[in-house]
């Protein structure tokens, strides 16, 4: 939906700026990774597996397979120099192929992650960040004498003004949200230690009773295997989040891949330690039937130090709403560019360099989506569909090899790398529908088919409604921003 754009005051243009270096990339992995999950319900693996051996291998095994599918956008993040992720890669690699069908896949990419998937996300993780971050408090704020009602209430008002934060944090400066992010990250691996040291202790003074069974009563049926494997492979979603911001990261063809192998390998050693350490206190039945596996850990394995669960979980929480945000922003920004969104969410701030108009426009989304409820079920309908975009990534990893050969490629996967990605995204796009049919799918299916409605006529053919230049106008004057002058064709 490209429109003519109204000229800057100021005469001149606004970019996007390499302000990221390796360990902000690195830790960008690490906060859209680590998440509530793996401290309140890292249990349908374990359920599915049957046994704390075969857990422990499966979760050992996710992280193994989620570097591998990092590696392969390592490889498209230098390639395609461009935020963005799976979208600037499908965008690159099919546009040309036909004049219709060429950039479609890309555009319904944007739209279910910019419509409805990743201010969903955000909504539910700021969510879960405000009822965590009052249960240190739970005495003091007398949460136990509170009606369910009330408690709902406050939970989403300290969820709106979270998501208030986190909006004009990613609207004040890049800088601002490097230096938080920064923090945030550090905090909650120090949380995920605690854990693991908590869990060592109990080693130490000889509490092995739970994990004496090893590998007995590991689940064989092909089914259960599987189900383990898409429940583990979901618990290190977020790997591809650096390729996001890629015009932001400092010599990118150089610190994409470095901070991919040094975080995911990280995450991978905190998420099997962690279940190992809730082992050491927790049965099998414990944890498969409890409702937040890191706060039952932490009231009997730290005492008075308790409280740094639900802690490190708010941090947790934040961090990662904070850089989904910042993530998301960058592909509405691209897709702007390449005129399938609103002109206005690729012009940038005139003096903090942050795309404005797309992150208020996230920030509203978000919002909307706390105010209506119901948001676990959208990201249901949705969120099976990640995997089948990676897929779609990997093909035009393939594709760019085919038909860019010559093209310098800093970092180059062993082809074998992403063939097993490919088959395993095809693996998890399927499973849910197979394991789960439900008419949830349907309107999956039914969201994409009206974003092919809206690509027909506003990208496909470029009908322009008139008030469209009125609105980039308003847009410039309220946000003070311009076109970017690093746009891209």
């Amino acid at each position: 939906m490209t429109v003519a754009a109204a000229e800057p005051k100021n005469g001149g243009g606004g970019g996007l700026k390499r302000e990221m270096g390796l360990m902000s990339a690195i830790n960008v992995i690490i906060s859209v990774m680590i998440g509530s999950g793996i401290f309140v319900s890292p249990t349908a693996a374990l359920r599915y597996s049957g046994s704390v051996g075969f857990c422990l291998v499966v979760w050992t095994v996710c992280g193994g397979i989620s570097l591998l599918g990092a590696l392969c956008f390592a490889e498209l993040g230098t390639v395609v120099p461009r935020s963005g992720a799976e979208y600037a890669y499908l965008i690159e690699a099919f546009k040309k192929s036909h004049s219709f069908w060429g950039p479609l896949p890309s555009f319904i990419c944007a739209w279910v992650y910019v419509m409805i998937l990743r201010p969903a996300e955000i909504a539910v993780i700021i969510l879960t960040f405000a009822e965590y971050s009052i249960l240190p408090f739970r005495h003091l704020l007398g949460l136990e004498y509170m009606s369910a009602e009330d408690l709902h209430l406050l939970i989403k008002l300290i969820g709106i003004l979270g998501l208030g934060i986190i909006t004009y944090i990613n609207l004040s400066s890049v800088k601002l949200y490097v230096t938080i992010n920064n923090v945030f990250g550090f905090c909650k691996v120090f949380a995920c230690l605690v854990v693991i040291f908590g869990g060592v202790y109990q080693l130490a003074i000889g509490n092995t009773e739970n994990l004496a069974g090893g590998f007995q009563g590991t689940n064989t049926s092909p089914g259960h295997i599987a189900l383990a494997f898409y429940n583990g492979l979901w618990a290190y979603d977020g790997w591809s989040s650096v390729t996001t911001i890629t015009e932001e990261i400092k010599k990118p063809e150089v610190n994409i891949p470095r901070s991919i192998m040094i975080a995911v390998p990280i995450i991978t050693g905190l998420y099997v330690f962690m279940n190992l350490a809730y082992m050491t206190v927790l049965s099998m039945g414990e944890m498969i039937a409890s409702e937040a596996v890191g706060i039952d850990f932490g009231d009997r394995a730290l005492g008075s130090f308790s409280f740094l669960i639900p802690l490190g979980v708010a941090l947790a929480t934040f961090g990662c709403a904070l850089s989904i945000q910042f993530g998301v922003t960058r592909l509405c920004y691209v897709a702007s560019q390449e005129g399938q969104m609103l002109e206005p969410l690729s012009y940038i701030h005139v003096r903090r360099a942050t795309p404005a108009p797309a992150v208020a426009m996230q920030g509203a989304l978000a919002l909307a989506f706390i105010l209506v409820g119901n948001i676990e079920t959208l990201i249901e309908f949705a969120s099976f569909l990640i995997w089948f975009f990676y897929g779609a990534a990997v093909v035009a990893l393939l594709a760019l090899r085919r038909t860019q050969p010559d093209v310098h490629r800093p970092y180059k996967v062993p082809l074998i790398v992403p063939y097993i990605t490919l088959a395993v995204s095809i693996f998890l796009s399927v499973v849910p529908v197979i394991s789960d049919p439900s008419p949830k799918y349907l309107f999956a299916v039914a969201f994409i088919l009206s974003g092919v409605l809206v690509y027909t006529p506003f990208v496909y053919y470029k009908v322009r409604p008139g008030w469209i230049n009125k609105l980039t106008f308003l847009i410039q004057v309220l946000f003070e921003v311009v076109p970017s002058s690093n746009k891209l064709d």
